[in-house]
């Protein structure tokens, strides 16, 4: 049997609408707008809500909730640094928020961490407002901060790293560039031996173009290429895809991830060893697509 529950909608000077897609979204209460502002690269919007606690917003977008948050950044950290034997450097692409430099971090073989954002807003109004996501990740003497534009960095930088982790947002605006084949091609310059780069990959549900277009990009350049997934409850149609691409095979042992767990401080709040091998388990409708390629 099922419950019919009724809710009265929050008034319309009070709530916020995502406008991802015209024929359908999500609206959420906003119960106070933090901080607002028009960058010189996109819309910002900070406000909270009663259930997913502080809220940012870029372009109508919602991009993370302080809620929700963990179950986003550890598998888009996790995954990769797991993975490899002994990631030391690590680049991050957007990121602003911290939440991804956060996590890197909390890896104890890590020395070098560089954050690239074009935005720096983004940094400085998450530092100011979320300061939840970087929990002090901007000080740390490993890390290094450069605003700057992400696909002009990878083309002109001569560091060279263990994993690359692309946190953009999705392939429209300034984000556009950072799904092309030019820039994978510059990002696998910049890897070591057994290098790995991960981006996130969107909601494939409903943005299977986005899905198709970054395998067909990146397959000239990486042997192994492929999708994970998670659940994401602000990511609104279903769960999240993060795109795996090295020259290494995504798979491994159970016992390694749980061995290699212990260079990692702290406690998760989602990710474990299970989760991270369960999550290359893709949908039929997602193989689908990828064979289509």
């Amino acid at each position: 049997m099922f419950h019919l529950l009724l809710y009265a909608l929050p008034l319309a000077s009070s709530t916020y609408s995502e406008t991802l897609y015209p024929e359908w979204g999500q609206w959420l209460e906003n119960k106070e707008t933090i901080y607002e502002e028009k960058t010189e690269h996109q819309d910002l919007i900070i406000f909270e809500n009663p259930r997913f606690g502080r809220v940012l917003s870029l372009d109508g977008n919602i991009q993370t909730t302080t809620a929700d948050e963990p179950i986003y950044h550890e598998m888009m950290v996790h995954v990769p640094l797991l993975h490899h034997a002994n990631p030391t450097s690590i680049l991050i692409i957007g990121g602003g928020d911290g939440g991804i430099l956060r996590e890197v971090l909390r890896h104890q073989t890590v020395q070098k961490a560089i954050l690239v954002e074009i935005d720096g807003s983004v940094i400085e109004r998450s530092q100011l407002y979320l300061p939840s996501l970087s929990n002090g990740a901007f000080s740390d003497p490993r890390a290094s901060v450069v605003v700057d534009d992400g696909a002009k960095y990878v083309k002109e930088t001569t560091e060279k790293f263990d994993v690359i982790i692309c946190d953009s947002t999705d392939p429209v605006g300034p984000g556009k560039v950072l799904f092309t084949p030019e820039f994978y091609g510059d990002c696998k310059k910049l890897l070591k031996k057994d290098g790995i780069f991960v981006n996130q990959n969107g909601v494939p549900f409903l943005q299977k173009d986005e899905l198709s277009l970054t395998l067909n990009n990146r397959q000239p350049h990486f042997k192994h290429v492929g999708f994970y997934v998670a659940p994401v409850p602000t990511y609104v149609g279903g769960f999240m895809a993060f795109g795996w691409a090295s020259d290494k095979s995504y798979r491994t042992p159970k016992k390694v991830l749980q061995e290699r767990m212990a260079r990692v401080k702290g406690k998760m709040v989602y990710y474990t060893p299970d989760i991270h091998l369960s999550a290359f388990a893709l949908p039929q409708f997602m193989l689908d697509e990828i064979e289509k390629r």
